[in-house]
Order: structure tokens, then C-alpha cells, then sequence
């Protein structure tokens, strides 16, 4: 069997997948339609769109890309607008919690992982043998023993934690807190954190460059991008986007010259020059993009655009809108 191609990002991920010929593949998760739309990177088509659970939304593959993982939750959606009153008269159904494992072949549920409460996003170790997954509404971080299939450890973090991302040598993981305001570094061989760091307003997401030298944090409610070094564990520079911009999802092109985020319900994508540490250029992409990737190679990025249940691909080179894609709804 010939080898193929893997790449693994935040939120939204692109890999290959041993069922579609050599093409790179695109997955989406659809968090309204309880559903994973599948697109082929090379043509940009429709492939499939795959029932997993309800509310998917955090979303990754194994480094063969024979497994698909996606976070599915039976919490209620109570946006920041919403009382917390309001939200606690919802219908919540734990047992909805979990991470589905899909068969990349037969594009079925093949199994679940535990996960804690209302996983949202999550991250693996470089060995893929241990996941790491944000549980919003109970503030912790659960640890997974994936071969196990269970349960390492808890561990406080911070109020509503939603980003996930493990430093490239797997030493460290990250993780952001919405309510606090910061992130939580935890050492992942003790699975203790060992340090918080004030970032912007609502911080969403965040990514290590591939040198795990700098991390990268999106702090939604104050249009910025707080830098940090990895080594001091201190935030460094604050890159501000433009006014209006609510910046969500984060990722770096393979040269590590660029870091793409998007912005929400501002409709665009921003492109951060990371040799300045300034906003370049700016393009819009649809309604409320946050979900964000690029392709293993750096020519193609994609946005999931949650309001208008559309995907879009941005050819990198031009920084120009190429396709846009219907899928199902609230692809996330």
C-alpha cells in the first residue's frame, strides 16, 4: 500500500484517509446536524457526510489516519449572551458526553473514549496514545488513555476551558479559559500545571509554532493575538487585528511565516505576518468562519463557516476565496 499524507489541526482537520484513493482529505464536523461532512482536498468535492453524535464539534485524527476522533456532547448550546440561569433549565443528557472513534475505511461509529464533561476540543500526544480535552462547563482538563480507553486524570484549569494544543515535542500542553482570561501550561509528564499567563479578552484558541518556541493565543472579545514564549512562559507582544474582527481559530503555515486566524462573525479571515508580528491582509470568507486549516503542503486553507453552512476554500497564493461548499448545518 502506498503511504499517504497526514496532517491534524485545530477545531477542523485535514488528513488523508486510506479509503479515498491518494487524496488528502478534508473533515468537518456539523454541529446542528449531528453529523462529519468528508470533502476531497485534491478536487474539492462532496464526499460524505457521516452521522457520529450529538453536537460534534472538537475534532482530530490518528497519525495513520485510519481513526477519526470527534467530541460529542448532551450539554445544551448557551452562547455567552445567554443567562447561566437560562442555560441550567435546558435539557442536558451526559450520557451523549464522549469522543466518537470513526473507521476512516467504513466511515462508521466503531467505538466511544470517556471524556468528561462536555468535551469541546481536545488534542492527542505525539505518539497518539493520550488525548487531552477541554470540559467547559465542569473547568477541567480530563486525560485519556486512549489505548486503555480510559480515564488518567482530572485536572482543574481554568473557568470555561475550550482550546487544546500540545507542544510539538509533547512536553507540554496548553490550554485556554474563556472566563479567566488566560491559559493553563501543564507538564504532561506529571499532569500538573505549571503555569497560568493573562492573554486577551475570551481567549478561544491557541497553536505552538512547529519549533515550539512561541505560542499563539486568540483572544476573541479584544481583537487580538497574544504571543508568548514557550521557554519564559510569558506573554511577550499582543498583536492587535483589525477593529471589529472576533478572532477564533488559529493555524500556521508550514514555513512558519504565517498565522492564519479567523474571525467570526466579522466574516473574515486575517493573515499575521509572523516575521513583523502584523496583520498583512485580510479577506472574507462567509458568515461566522471559525474552524481553520490549511492543507499539508500550504496551498489550500479552509474555513468552516457555521452561520451559512458553507466551507470555503481560500487559495493561499492569490489570498483569494477559489470554492465555497454547502454542507450541513453549523459546520464547526
Amino acid at each position: 500500500m502506498k503511504q499517504v499524507k497526514i496532517t491534524s489541526l485545530l477545531a477542523f482537520v485535514l488528513c488523508a484517509n486510506l479509503a479515498f484513493a491518494q487524496q488528502e482529505l478534508v473533515y468537518v464536523t456539523n454541529e446542528d446536524a449531528n453529523s462529519l461532512t468528508v470533502l476531497d482536498g485534491g478536487t474539492h468535492e462532496l464526499l460524505a457526510q457521516v452521522p457520529v453524535g450529538q453536537r460534534p464539534r472538537g475534532l482530530r485524527t490518528s497519525a495513520d489516519g485510519r481513526l477519526i476522533y470527534v467530541a460529542t456532547s448532551g450539554s445544551p448550546k448557551c452562547p455567552p449572551s445567554m443567562a447561566d440561569e437560562d442555560c441550567a433549565k435546558l435539557k442536558t443528557d451526559k450520557s451523549k458526553d464522549g469522543i466518537a472513534i470513526v473507521d476512516a475505511l467504513t466511515l462508521k461509529v466503531i467505538g466511544t473514549l470517556p471524556s468528561g464533561s462536555d468535551p469541546e476540543q481536545f488534542d492527542l500526544s505525539p505518539d497518539g496514545k493520550t488525548m487531552y480535552i477541554a470540559n467547559e462547563d465542569a473547568h477541567l482538563m480530563t486525560v485519556v488513555d486512549i489505548v486503555k480507553r480510559k480515564i488518567v486524570k482530572q485536572i482543574p484549569v481554568g473557568k470555561e476551558p475550550e482550546g487544546v494544543c500540545v507542544s510539538p515535542d509533547g512536553k507540554l500542553v496548553g490550554i485556554t479559559s474563556e472566563s479567566d482570561r488566560n491559559i493553563s501550561l501543564i507538564d504532561t509528564r506529571t499532569l500538573k500545571v505549571i503555569a497560568k499567563i493573562i492573554v486577551g479578552q475570551r481567549p478561544r484558541n491557541l497553536v505552538f509554532s512547529s519549533d515550539g518556541h512561541f505560542a499563539y493565543v486568540s483572544g476573541e472579545f479584544d481583537q487580538s493575538v497574544t504571543v508568548i514564549d514557550v521557554k519564559t512562559k510569558k506573554a511577550i507582544k499582543t498583536i492587535t487585528l483589525p477593529e471589529g474582527t472576533l478572532p477564533m481559530g488559529l493555524v500556521i503555515s508550514p514555513d512558519n511565516r504565517y498565522l492564519y486566524v479567523s474571525n467570526g462573525r466579522a466574516k473574515t479571515i486575517s493573515a499575521i505576518n509572523l516575521s513583523t508580528n502584523a496583520v498583512e491582509k485580510s479577506l472574507e470568507v462567509g458568515k461566522r468562519p471559525w474552524g481553520i486549516a490549511l492543507s499539508s503542503d500550504g496551498k489550500w486553507l479552509y474555513t468552516a463557516n457555521g452561520s451559512s453552512n458553507d466551507i470555503t476554500v481560500v487559495d493561499v497564493q492569490t489570498f483569494s476565496v477559489h470554492k465555497k461548499l454547502t454542507v450541513e448545518k453549523t459546520p464547526w
